[in-house]
């Protein structure tokens, strides 16, 4: 995705928060993928990296004062308002996300954005606290609401030696959303300002869905296999690699969530900013699902659960017999998503179904048997869904019947949208 930033213009505002510092790398990133970067500073940014440093990265002049040239027959604020593809605060501050979302334009890199025409992305970095505010948090909502995309802060230790919610998004995370706004800027025909209507905050094409939408809301997600100790060397498994479940995490995280993971045995990297729980049996994960369930909003099970268990472990590897066969007495696991069915009260809960037949069919009454919302059925024997991949070929099945076939796409896409029939379920509860 990267190629498309070769030639686009992007106006960076800096502001007076400690993750400007940050701010150097991502315009040395954005440099060296092609793009022509210009910088407008806030006084208070100046505190904290200085405008040369911008200047000598980006190579281009950096503005801070909106009454700095008074001889200049450029009126500043609009000729850099007409100047970007694409306008990035980063970090944005409470401070200035107020102000935007009020209108007030009293400086220089404010009178820019009410000015411009371009799309506008705001990344917030501040102490938990601030961004947990009523106030700030309604203004963010009004922000999405006229057509700015918000990149959700990340989740870890603050400046201030505390952990939460505030540090400023990943590197990665940000040059992403900046691609995908670009994608979508370039492929409209009419003007995209962020106060346009063409120009919602969900028009972003499907797998580089819109960031922000989850914010405040707590999500959790099962992923991977679990395995079952026959011995203190073998186990019954099966063929899950947990990608599925790892990139709905990612998804929702990127998109705002408070993402916690609970993932069995997998080879995956945590995703960033993502809580995760390591458990091993069917047991574990049954509990620890149930624990989780009374802090989240909603859940996706993705994980794939065994649904037996050896009656007995042997405490000493099993060793080959004379008559060449052994017969393995096997007991049903906890049906970990018809108890979550039972006690979800407000949830909503998204189950998998891995079916070979029948697909439809089963997977609606699995779908009624255990009080879920939505199902997302996988047949592992269609092209490119199979276990391992790092594409699937889904269709997803609602309360109201509604059936919704998706063709081959990534495990990224495939959880957008399922993420994506979630919005309008959690905004009725």
């Amino acid at each position: 995705m990267s190629v498309i930033l070769i030639g686009k213009k992007i106006l960076i505002g800096v502001t007076g928060g400690i993750a400007a510092y940050k701010v150097v790398e991502l315009v040395r990133t954005l440099k060296k993928l092609g793009a022509d970067v210009v910088v407008v500073m806030t006084k208070a940014a100046t505190e904290f990296v200085t405008p040369l440093t911008f200047e000598t990265i980006s190579e281009n002049p950096v503005s801070v004062d909106l009454f700095a040239d008074w001889r200049s027959t450029r009126i500043e604020h609009i000729a850099l308002s007409e100047w970007p593809d694409l306008i990035l605060i980063a970090p944005a501050t409470a401070n200035i996300i107020g102000k935007i979302a009020s209108g007030i334009a009293d400086d220089l890199l404010t009178t820019t954005i009410m000015a411009a025409t371009a799309p506008v992305i705001i990344a917030p970095a501040m102490h938990t606290n601030m961004f947990n505010n009523p106030i700030v948090t309604a203004n963010i909502r009004r922000l999405q609401e006229i057509g700015y995309r918000i990149i959700p802060p990340g989740v870890g230790e603050l400046a201030s030696g505390g952990f939460g919610i505030g540090r400023f998004a990943e590197l990665q995370v940000i040059v992403d959303t900046v691609c995908a706004a670009l994608v979508t800027s370039s492929s409209s025909s009419d003007s995209e300002s962020p106060t346009s209507s063409t120009t919602p905050v969900d028009a972003v094409p499907a797998g580089s869905a819109p960031s922000g939408d989850l914010i405040g809301v707590r999500v959790v997600v099962t992923a991977g296999r679990t395995e079952e100790d026959l011995d203190p060397v073998r186990f019954l498994t099966n063929r899950s690699t947990g990608k599925m479940g790892y990139a709905i995490a990612d998804r929702a995280r990127v998109r705002g969530a408070d993402v916690h993971l609970i993932s069995g045995p997998s080879s995956l990297s945590s995703p960033s900013g993502v809580t995760v729980e390591t458990v091993c049996s069917a047991e574990e994960m049954h509990a620890a699902v149930l624990r989780a369930l009374d802090r989240c909003d909603f859940l996706v099970m993705a994980a794939a659960v065994s649904d037996f268990r050896p009656k007995e472990r042997s405490s000493q590897k099993i060793k080959k017999i004379a008559t060449g066969s052994l017969i393995l007495e096997l007991v049903q696991n906890p049906d970990i998503a018809a108890d979550v069915g039972r006690r979800k009260g407000h949830r909503i809960v998204v189950g998998f179904a891995v079916e070979t037949e029948n697909d439809v069919e089963n997977a609606r009454r699995k779908l009624e048997a255990k009080n879920l919302d939505l199902i997302v059925i996988n047949n592992p024997l269609t092209e490119g869904a199979a276990f391992g991949h790092d594409t699937n070929v889904v269709t997803i099945l609602s309360r109201d019947g509604t059936v919704e076939p998706l063709p081959l796409m990534s495990k990224g896409e495939v959880a957008d949208r399922i993420l994506d029939k979630t919005i309008p379920l959690l905004r009725r509860k």
